[in-house]
């Protein structure tokens, strides 16, 4: 499994970062975990087809996870023809605004044949071949989610953002091993977080969505010391081998 960590900022776009936007790649095939850059420009930027993007989905429904959607569906819808994703929301209520857009931006013709949008809810929200997306709720907002991926044997959670780390951090974090955290560091301190941290069964965590505005100094202090997980933070353009 890699990652490339394409948006690694807050809520708002920063001179070296974007907006919270991730691609995995798993046996050639690519998975979309939260628009909120246009990560379409990326993946042309890189060579990889559209046709090889299995899936879109975003944590929740605010704008700095899912702007980049707009662009994406757009896309696929006329000109990317051959590409199938499945696009997931997260509150079904999205679905035909975004049709909609589509709509309005093709001269009033509706989504082609074949477009899939649809909205997920906890559980099981994906699965195929090569890998499985678990959605769990979190408290941020009302359709909200934290992600656990599998694939190719290895277990990776994208917290999306949390309400607070002692509030709603996933559970399954603290009951199965997990090769990866990446952990939003956008509404508390990295002090706030790594009490918890330390009682997960994590091999490795990353802070990403980082309001370096406000946690800059506190990140510094953390990196430096010891702890029992290897502790770092992303940055946009980051590619992470797991």
């Amino acid at each position: 499994m890699r990652i490339i960590f394409y948006g690694t900022s807050h809520g708002v776009p920063e001179p070296h970062r974007r907006c919270s936007s991730y691609i995995l790649e798993v046996g050639g095939r690519y998975y979309l975990i939260d628009m909120g850059a246009c990560v379409t420009e990326e993946l042309r930027r890189r060579g990889i087809p559209m046709e090889a993007v299995r899936l879109a989905i975003c944590t929740h429904p605010h704008g700095d996870h899912t702007d980049g959607l707009i662009q994406f569906a757009d896309l696929v819808n006329w000109y990317f023809k051959q590409a199938d994703p499945l696009i997931l929301l997260p509150d079904a209520a999205m679905i035909e605004p975004l049709k909609t857009w589509i709509t309005l931006s093709d001269n009033g013709k509706p989504p082609r044949e074949g477009l899939r949008i649809s909205a997920f809810g906890a559980g099981v929200a994906y699965e195929d071949e090569l890998l499985r997306l678990t959605a769990i709720p979190t408290r941020h907002c009302k359709h909200s989610y934290a992600f656990l991926i599998e694939a190719e044997g290895r277990r990776v959670l994208f917290t999306g953002d949390l309400r607070h780390p002692t509030d709603d951090f996933p559970q399954v974090a603290f009951e199965t091993e997990l090769d990866l955290i990446v952990c939003e560091l956008a509404h508390f301190s990295p002090d706030d977080c790594v009490p918890v941290f330390g009682k997960t069964k994590a091999k490795r965590i990353l802070h990403s969505h980082i309001n370096d505005n406000r946690w800059a100094a506190a990140l510094h202090g953390q990196l430096q010391q010891p702890h029992p997980y290897e502790y770092g933070a992303a940055f946009d353009g980051l590619e992470l081998e797991l």
